[in-house]
């Protein structure tokens, strides 16, 4: 379990990058006083937790009903966390990983950001969600697995909270271009992850294949 959280916790980490959604949460709520960004920031952390709750114990049953195999998502999954790479690598704007420019118009016109674009996609985003099915399901449906995810996402919301609330201290600090070199090097650590996850998915689906074709031949 020890292993499975420190893992899990790693992949989180790198996908949600507490560090660089600070820069774009400080612009976003840029001339908002100090109450109303910890209310923004606090309201957005629990619905992105939310979210990633739901996906966590209900995310491997989702799949079942839609007839998904896991070495299928797996596969999907990981060119999925791979493409969120290159962003964050190239550091670049995309849908993947921030909202894009029309969206991030869109965020600007409005009063209230915690929904739209603070919990999904800045922290509850493509990438985290298809991470923690990905968690859960490559370990089965055990509670502690479980249990160790949702630790997982505890520990990490804590610390995107935290980043969100000195979010102005960490621009002042840190700058755009600092924020942009942590998340060039996270990017290279979750596209090697990223990569692991398409081997595990490719290397189940050729076992499945290798177990169910002598059947076929015979029937």
């Amino acid at each position: 379990m020890l292993e499975l959280f420190v893992d899990s916790l790693i992949i989180m980490l790198v996908v949600v990058d507490p560090v660089g959604i600070a820069p774009i949460f400080a612009a976003l709520t840029h001339g908002e006083s100090p109450d109303v960004r910890r209310r923004t920031a606090i309201r957005g952390t629990l619905i992105a937790g939310a979210i990633l709750v739901v996906f966590a114990l209900a995310g491997d049953a989702l799949l079942n009903a839609l007839g998904i195999g896991m070495p299928a998502f797996q596969i999907a999954g990981g060119l999925l966390l791979f493409l969120l790479a290159v962003d964050m690598v190239f550091a670049r704007p995309s849908g993947v990983r921030s909202p894009t420019a029309r969206e991030q118009k869109e965020a600007e016109a409005k009063k209230d950001i915690s929904v739209f674009p603070l919990a999904i996609p800045l922290i509850a985003g493509p990438g985290a969600l298809t991470s923690v099915l990905l968690m859960v399901g490559e370990q089965g449906a055990d509670p502690m697995v479980i249990g160790t995810v949702l630790a997982v996402i505890l520990v990490v919301l804590i610390l995107t909270l935290v980043s969100l609330l000195f979010s102005v201290r960490i621009m002042a600090f840190m700058g755009e271009t600092g924020a942009n070199v942590v998340s060039r090097v996270l990017g290279v650590i979750l596209a090697a992850l990223a990569i692991q996850f398409v081997l595990n998915g490719w290397q189940e689906a050729s076992m499945y294949i290798e177990e169910t074709a002598p059947r076929m031949l015979t029937v």
